[in-house]
């Protein structure tokens, strides 16, 4: 069974406590329709389980399917920069069928982020390197596509619905 490479961290964009007994891990592209329906299914799960889940997306983008996957990833970053990352990757989600530079612009203005730091970051590429560290890290941990997920560092191989992954974590948090 594959485990989580690189634990989760104060590094890591979390919902929740850092320290929560339960951790949910998310490897996932913003271009991938999967991901894209289950992202307000665990954001809700996320909710429901409040200060005991802790729960991180990272980035693995997949550009020989998703060509802006990586531009999306890096838009995602700049908005973290800003404090905006969660508003930034429900924009993303939301919008995943166009994610050109305009559209990017137009998700960052919905996010409330400040357009020139915004522009001038992406122009940088200065968030390049985190999302390929995020990438190296899900390599590392045996993702293989998006979305995959880790329950309390252990991969989850079940069914991408609220039920089933309710389910095992509260296994997980049994198992403690």
């Amino acid at each position: 069974m594959a485990t989580l490479a690189i634990p989760l961290s104060v590094h890591d964009h979390v919902r929740g406590r850092v320290d929560a007994p339960l951790t949910l891990v998310q490897y996932g592209d913003f271009q991938c329709s999967h991901c894209a329906r289950v992202y307000p299914m665990v954001l809700e799960i996320a909710d429901d389980l409040g200060d005991s889940l802790a729960f991180a997306l990272r980035h693995f983008p997949v550009p020989q399917i998703h060509p802006m996957a990586q531009r999306a990833a890096e838009a995602a970053e700049a908005a973290a920069s800003q404090g905006r990352f969660w508003e930034m990757a429900t924009e993303l989600y939301e919008n995943q069928e166009e994610l050109d530079d305009d559209r990017l612009t137009r998700c960052a203005r919905k996010a409330d982020l400040d357009i020139k730091r915004f522009k001038k970051e992406m122009m940088s590429g200065i968030h390049a390197s985190r999302v390929r560290a995020d990438y190296l890290g899900g390599v590392r941990s045996a993702v293989k596509g998006t979305p995959t997920f880790f329950i309390n560092g252990q991969i989850y191989e079940g069914p991408h619905q609220s039920a089933a992954l309710v389910a095992e974590l509260l296994k997980a948090s049994r198992g403690r």
